[in-house]
């Protein structure tokens, strides 16, 4: 058995990234509109993702997804067989797999996204699939 867990810091990281990108938006569309204080763009996109982020936090650090019997069981009794996958890649510090149904799901906020992949297909191969 191997659970994947979210990482706290990747998180925290992940929502920084997000609140310059908001900040930026926010200051852009106001000053593009000819808003004198357009600034508050900046305060706006960093409070938006600043409370995203701490009212989300405690739900999305406990999506766990756990690997066993030749399946993938995430958060809501999500449930992926390995030999029904047909990609797992990367989205920045999320892992996606996508099956033979064109179902995506996400493993998010990995550490080592590559890491967790490289452990997915592993698994995989032993089950007789392919990467």
């Amino acid at each position: 058995m191997t659970v994947f867990s979210p990482d706290r810091a990747t998180y925290i990281k992940t929502h920084k990234i997000m609140g310059v990108v908001a900040m930026a938006l926010g200051f852009g569309v106001l000053w593009i509109a000819g808003n004198p204080h357009a600034w508050t763009g900046l305060i706006g996109g960093a409070a938006a993702v600043a409370l995203r982020g701490w009212y989300l936090k405690d739900e999305e650090l406990g999506h766990d997804w756990v690997m066993e019997d030749g399946a993938l069981n995430g958060p809501g009794g999500r449930r992926v067989f390995l030999a029904d996958l047909v990609k797992v890649k990367t989205i920045g510090s999320a892992v996606q797999l996508i099956n033979t149904a064109g179902d995506k799901h996400l493993i998010k906020f990995q550490a080592d996204p590559e890491a967790t992949i490289n452990k997915i297909n592993a698994a995989r191969s032993a089950v007789g699939e392919t990467t």
